[in-house]
């Protein structure tokens, strides 16, 4: 009998690398937080893991990375060259004629890719599939050879039209791979088969950017794990919440650029549904960022597009993830018109924030919950110091906040705290009630570091229902590696009027890519119970720009889909008044692109497994009091220790809970209850 090994969730952010431990065959589950370290993050991945127990024993690694957000954020990845159809080389600048400023005559825009790296050749393959003039393999091999020469390290081939036929840019595919020394060559075809110009070029160019430096770091940590003995299976977490092989990360980088945000998401959905939860939004706050998300009536918010940066487009499919630049680590500063602003900059986990005593001089959010006292100096999460410097945080936040603004130390470090709250609450109102979904009927789940300190903030701000703080709220995004099922998606275009469909042309294309999608899914190497194949449609009325997501209420079978144009109506109507309210009957409709979705389900994970044992009181969970600074007073908060909360646990506010990856902070007019699988509850009393 084969004994199940433990399974490993690693999710590396911008401060702090998480570990979350689940061993099948006792239940037992261990969690570790390391820091971070930038332009090295297999480092901190390994010394987790090493601090988890002996590597040879893990039996699957899943892991959420940010190496390629990072990349993209800071312009990080290497010289790019492209390979493009002539008269088309400044795709990537043009982009859709937006600017970052809506205002004003000046902007400013630096592709990925140079203009002197993007060269043209001669072949032209018409909208409707024809080709009219053939690819010159020599002219190819030539044009390679130029930029390597100039010092490409990676190659993306972006033929027009190349979607309606591949066969130009796949022989310029192969005649560049004969001469290009490494794998990182990318055709858009192989990427994106879409329509829209602008957008396979922008997503084929920033696959090509990622190669080399999320192929290298997969590289580099697939090499360190076989010299320490593991034996297992490493996968990744992908920008939609599902999970795919090494080999497909190396191939496709760009599927991977939000990547830990997404774990996140998948385990905050999953604790919510066992929860008795259908709507929450995630709000995940860390070092550096505050990410939000929207889950309804259980289901993950998936968007086909999505704008890393300005002007970095990826098509594919995302979950819808709204971020700013407003984690523990965001530094406060007062600019020239006497502003106060949290982040975007962040002290990240080296220096870190003022309190942390490595050099840093400048005020952060986490310098301000020590201040007032929410964050005990004595016992900092992580494990990595013994004890805050509260003097230092002091400091820092009188000379850049105090003194600018005119406040003394108190006043200072409550203004920090409010300017953040009020970013994160407007990200809340942007997922949610800019998007027409009423908060009254959805709870928040903060994670991360320090979600969970802004918890009473949430609630009151936006009127939420409610919020459910999670058992273990920092390492919840690797909870989610551990969690989440395998995917793969896959795109095509359509481009046919609904009148004019075919349906069984359609249902032969629908049986093909779920038999393609549904063979990578199945040579992924890791255990599912099954696989479920979904179709969506990308449809708007004729004349319209964007297009709505259209599910298709139809099972996948080899033998056929039953896909009709009755049930194609349906479906469109469903979808577009749900999203626009009313239907333009009078206008045909067209089908844009298929979308297939291959869903490898893996065995669900027992939440209970949290759940608060026999050993938990709260005479035991009791820690006492200490001085909390609350709206511009000192008040006397109880403090607890959260893992020792036994079910059923009520605590009222003030009060302050404590356990090793985060605190909790319950502001007045709020209680905490801890529910059967010791999530905490934060309501209202009244």
């Amino acid at each position: 009998m084969t004994v199940a090994r433990p399974l490993v969730g690693v999710d590396v952010g911008g401060t702090f690398t998480d570990f979350f431990l689940f061993d099948e065959a006792t239940r037992r589950f261990r969690i570790a937080k390391v820091p971070s370290q930038r332009g090295d993050e297999s480092y901190g991945f390994m010394q987790g893991l090493r601090a988890l127990g002996a590597i040879p024993e893990f039996g699957s690694l899943v892991h959420g990375t940010t190496v390629g957000t990072n990349a993209l954020l800071e312009r990080r990845g290497p010289r790019i060259g492209v390979l493009t159809t002539r008269g088309f080389r400044d795709v990537l600048e043009m982009r859709r004629r937006d600017r970052r400023r809506t205002w004003g005559l000046w902007g400013e825009f630096v592709p990925v890719v140079e203009r002197d790296f993007r060269l043209e050749v001669d072949e032209r393959t018409l909208a409707d599939g024809t080709v009219r003039a053939p690819v010159n393999v020599a002219q190819i091999r030539m044009a390679a050879e130029a930029l390597l020469a100039k010092g490409a390290e990676a190659l993306a081939i972006i033929f027009l039209n190349a979607y309606a036929n591949p066969e130009n840019e796949r022989r310029a595919f192969e005649a560049a791979r004969a001469v290009w020394p490494n794998a990182y060559v990318s055709a858009s075809h192989q990427v994106l088969p879409e329509i829209r110009e602008f957008e396979r070029a922008s997503t084929t160019a920033l696959n090509a950017y990622l190669q080399p430096v999320v192929g290298d770091y997969l590289a580099k940590l697939d090499s360190t794990l076989k010299r320490s003995g593991f034996t297992g299976t490493f996968h990744i977490v992908q920008s939609n919440g599902g999970v795919m092989s090494t080999a497909m990360a190396r191939r496709l980088p760009v599927r991977t650029a939000l990547s830990g945000p997404a774990a996140g998401v998948i385990a905050a959905a999953a604790i919510a549904r066992a929860s008795g939860h259908d709507n929450v939004i995630t709000c995940d706050l860390g070092g550096t960022s505050f990410d939000v998300s929207l889950v309804a009536a259980g289901k993950v918010s998936l968007a086909a597009q999505t704008l890393i940066d300005f002007g970095l487009v990826v098509r594919t499919p995302m979950i819808e993830i709204t971020t700013i630049g407003a984690g523990g680590g965001s530094i406060a500063s007062v600019d020239r018109g006497g502003l106060l602003h949290v982040g975007p900059e962040s002290a990240g986990s080296v220096p870190g924030p003022a309190c942390y005593g490595g050099g840093n001089e400048r005020p952060t959010l986490t310098d301000a919950h020590v201040v007032l006292g929410r964050i005990d100096a004595e016992r900092p999460i992580g494990g990595m110091l013994k004890r805050l410097d509260v003097e230092a945080a002091q400091r820092a936040i009188v000379q850049h906040v105090g003194k600018p603004l005119n406040l003394d130390l108190m006043q200072a470090a409550e203004a920090i705290v409010r300017v953040a709250e009020a970013r994160m609450a407007g990200a809340i109102r942007l997922v949610s009630i800019e998007r027409g979904h009423d908060p009254k009927k959805f709870a928040a789940m903060p994670f991360g570091g320090g979600g969970a300190l802004h918890v009473s903030a949430m609630i009151t701000e936006i009127n939420l229902k409610c919020a459910i703080v999670p058992r273990f709220p920092g390492v919840t995004s690797a909870l989610g590696c551990v969690i989440a099922d395998l995917r793969h998606d896959q795109v095509q275009t359509v481009n046919v009027l609904l009148d004019g469909l075919d349906a069984a042309a359609l249902d032969a294309r629908m049986i093909v890519a779920g038999k393609e999608a549904k063979r990578v899914v199945e040579s992924a190497d890791i255990a599912v119970e099954r696989v479920d194949v979904q179709f969506d449609l990308d449809m708007h009325y004729l004349g319209q720009t964007h297009t709505v997501t259209v599910p298709l209420p139809v099972k996948f079978a080899e033998s056929g889909t039953e896909v009709s144009k009755e049930i194609i109506r349906a479906a469109f109507e469903r979808a577009y008044a749900a999203t626009f309210g009313r239907l333009l009957r009078d206008i045909p409709a067209r089908i844009v692109s298929l979308r297939v979705a291959a869903i490898g389900r893996r065995p669900k994970f027992d939440l209970s497994a949290f759940a608060p044992g026999p050993g938990t009181s709260l005479a035991k969970a009791a820690l006492g009091s200490r001085k909390v600074f609350i709206r511009g007073a000192w008040h006397d908060a109880s403090v607890w220790s959260r893992l020792d909360l036994p079910i059923g646990a009520i605590v009222e506010a003030p009060a302050v809970l404590e356990q090793p990856d985060a605190t909790i902070f319950i502001d007045y007019g709020l209680r905490g209850r801890v529910d059967d699988l010791g999530n905490v509850i934060v309501e209202r009393t009244a």
